[in-house]
């Protein structure tokens, strides 16, 4: 996955957009200034950068064109602001940036945009086409598997096995069970991508993660895995 840096003078934002970009598997660097940012783009070469536009001292028009004049625009910026006009947002892409984020974000709205972001980015034009035949046979994977698991076996063994388990439970405590099971499943093979088991089981993906915590199952763990 890839490294972000996001620049924003709010801690709210920062924390939240690295909660949410960390659960999708990518590296989050926070800076709470365009002096922060300028050290980590130094350091950390980031595939994409989020920046916003209203910072004391040094704004995010400034930085960005800094890194315009001097040569250092080699990544994808994305540009985020709560009450920018539309002028500024024309500058802001004469100069360079790709896009723009209006605040608050939207959830699908921000991982749509940094996914096309990435997708620009020359250094992931060929990981990502890598990554989409592996995205193709991970999902057809469990495809397979649940038509497997799904077959109807013989009787003996129906009565006998784990539908019998299911058959001797309360409903609600056995769809429960069913569910727990299904989502675990789903968790390991989507390698805990919220994004995927949420465009894989059709759940929208906050009522899928309040699913998941009143299902008990944890995806703290799962955090950075792609």
């Amino acid at each position: 996955m890839a490294s972000i840096l996001v620049v924003d003078d709010e801690m709210g934002i920062r924390e939240l957009l690295n909660e949410i970009l960390t659960d999708e598997g990518h590296t989050v660097y926070a800076a709470e200034s365009a002096v922060q940012a300028r050290t980590i783009r130094e350091q950390m070469r980031p595939d994409l950068v989020l920046l916003d536009i209203w910072m004391p001292e040094i704004d995010g028009i400034t930085l960005l064109k800094e890194w315009s004049n001097t040569g250092q625009l080699t990544m994808p910026v994305v540009m985020m602001s709560g009450h920018a006009t539309i002028d500024t947002a024309v500058e802001a892409s004469r100069i360079g940036a790709l896009n723009f984020l209006e605040k608050p974000i939207a959830l699908q709205k921000l991982l749509k945009t940094v996914s096309k972001a990435l997708e620009s980015s020359p250094k992931h034009v060929e990981p990502e086409q890598e990554r989409a035949v592996q995205l193709t046979n991970t999902v057809a994977a469990p495809k397979q598997a649940v038509v497997e698991a799904t077959a109807a076996p013989a009787e003996g063994e129906f009565i006998s096995g784990i539908a019998k388990t299911y058959f001797d439970l309360p409903l609600r405590e056995a769809r429960d069970r069913f569910e727990k099971a299904y989502f675990e499943h789903q968790m390991q093979i989507m390698g805990g991508s919220m994004t995927k088991i949420s465009e894989y089981t059709g759940l929208e993906r906050t009522h899928l993660y309040r699913k998941l915590k009143a299902l008990g199952i944890d995806t703290s763990r799962n955090k950075g895995e792609s």
